[in-house]
């Protein structure tokens, strides 16, 4: 949310995180408990090739 400059959470959570997490970009770390406090997120290897691609085509 801050590398993006947004302050709302409900926004960010439904437009930015849950649309990454069902195109394959990023996964929780716990999928079992998705409220659990401990949750935190990573890039999946689709997410890494993506940004690779990105930082590609701005060099």
């Amino acid at each position: 949310m801050d590398s993006l400059g947004l302050k709302d959470e409900k926004h960010f959570r439904e437009n930015y995180q849950q649309t990454a997490i069902s195109h394959g970009f990023i996964e929780m770390t716990l999928p079992d408990k998705p409220n659990s406090r401990l949750q935190k997120y990573r890039l999946t290897p689709h997410g890494k090739a993506y940004l690779q691609q990105i930082n590609k085509e701005k060099a």
